[in-house]
């Protein structure tokens, strides 16, 4: 690919996760114009690896002069420190805004990666269209994020949208619990060995994965669609709060959870409409995320000149 030479023109965002760091380059319209993707080193600190990635990427995209970077956890509305990361710790010690400005020579927009990935979805995926809606992403982690009137809706200290912790049941279990990636497969080990029809009992009881659980049900394994319907239940139990709390327009739902597409979306459908107040689940239209795993960068892109 040519380089992307018109600094002005080019908007890039990068999503740094726990794992892995990714990033893309939009034109002026939006459009998606490349993407790049690296696995982070566990053995190494974060910060220095996300900084030797940005000069990375200023060879592949061209130059540009503002990045949006998205991370996991919570940022403070008013100093754009990371105020709390449950996936990336060290950054809660750092002033990540100033310490990467001053080490790139960037104007850097910091974001919470579900705010990003909702405002995505919200501009260019399925969103589009809408004035307000509701994300939820479902990963290794569970998060949300809320666009009122085309904004996002961040709360007086920026830490609106904590999705995966509403309470789902009365022991005060969070969604967080029992809906992510983990905890999916955590319950798909321990209960697998108990159905002998299971296409999973080939596999070693470490060695389950989400994708694993996610193919099994693809082929019609009982076991395992009854595993991703009951995380779906647990899901729609939680988007069914939203829906009676704000007569939301728009309900996305993101993710690496979605690789089970319809699996899991029927199910949260089907619960959110039973414990949903009728009239406000009828006005409200729960979809799949269009932008898949680029979501997050792509909004980290846009929130470079958006807010």
């Amino acid at each position: 690919m040519s380089e992307l030479n018109d600094q002005n023109k080019n908007r890039v965002g990068i999503e740094v996760a726990d794992s892995m760091i990714r990033a893309v380059c939009l034109d002026e319209s939006g459009t998606l114009r490349d993407s790049f993707a690296t696995e982070l080193s566990s053995q190494e600190e974060k910060f220095p690896q996300v900084v030797k990635f940005i000069n990375a990427i200023k060879a592949r995209f061209g130059d540009f002069d503002k990045l949006g970077v998205a991370v996991p956890g919570l940022v403070e509305e008013q100093t754009k420190r990371v105020a709390f990361s449950t996936f990336i710790p060290e950054h809660e010690q750092i002033d990540f805004l100033g310490e990467m400005e001053s080490e790139t020579g960037l104007t850097i927009r910091v974001e919470n990666d579900a705010n990003a990935a909702a405002f995505a979805e919200y501009k260019v995926g399925a969103g589009r269209g809408s004035q307000n809606l509701f994300y939820a992403t479902i990963g290794r982690g569970v998060g949300g994020a809320l666009i009122f009137d085309g904004s996002i809706w961040r709360g007086v200290s920026g830490f609106a949208g904590e999705f995966g912790h509403i309470a789902i049941d009365a022991d005060g279990s969070k969604l967080e619990d029992v809906a992510s990636r983990e905890s999916i497969v955590r319950r798909t080990r321990g209960r697998f060995h108990q159905d002998h029809t299971s296409s999973l009992n080939k596999l070693e009881e470490e060695q389950i994965e989400i994708s694993d659980i996610v193919k099994a049900a693809e082929n019609e394994d009982d076991f395992a669609q009854m595993m991703l319907k009951r995380t779906g239940y647990f899901i729609g139990t939680a988007i069914a709060g939203v829906i009676n709390l704000l007569n939301i327009e728009k309900i996305v739902v993101g993710g690496e959870i979605m690789q089970a597409k319809h699996l899991v979306l029927d199910a949260i459908i089907e619960r959110a409409k039973e414990l949903s107040f009728a009239p406000s689940f009828e006005a409200t239209e729960i979809v799949e995320g269009e932008l898949g795993e680029n979501a997050t960068a792509i909004g980290a892109a846009f929130l470079t000149t958006n807010s």
